[in-house]
């Protein structure tokens, strides 16, 4: 993993917004973990995603909080 973002205790749509900033200067192909805890991410990261030109690899759920992988585009 190129980058981790704790996101947890972020509503909707600070997650998603510190995702695109924190990405921007990681090289095509950077592989980043975001942790948050927000249900709208759900939605909003893949969809951020397909907006930008990012692949959405996975989500996973655990200890009450989500975990999702994103790599750059």
């Amino acid at each position: 993993m190129d980058l981790e973002i704790d996101a947890i205790g972020l509503l909707c749509p600070l997650p998603v917004l510190r995702l695109r900033k924190r990405m921007e200067p990681l090289e095509t192909g950077a592989k980043v973990r975001l942790l948050a805890d927000d249900p709208a991410a759900i939605v909003d990261v893949p969809h951020f995603c397909n907006e930008t030109g990012h692949t959405f690899v996975s989500m996973a759920e655990s200890d009450g909080f989500l975990e999702f992988i994103v790599q750059k585009g």
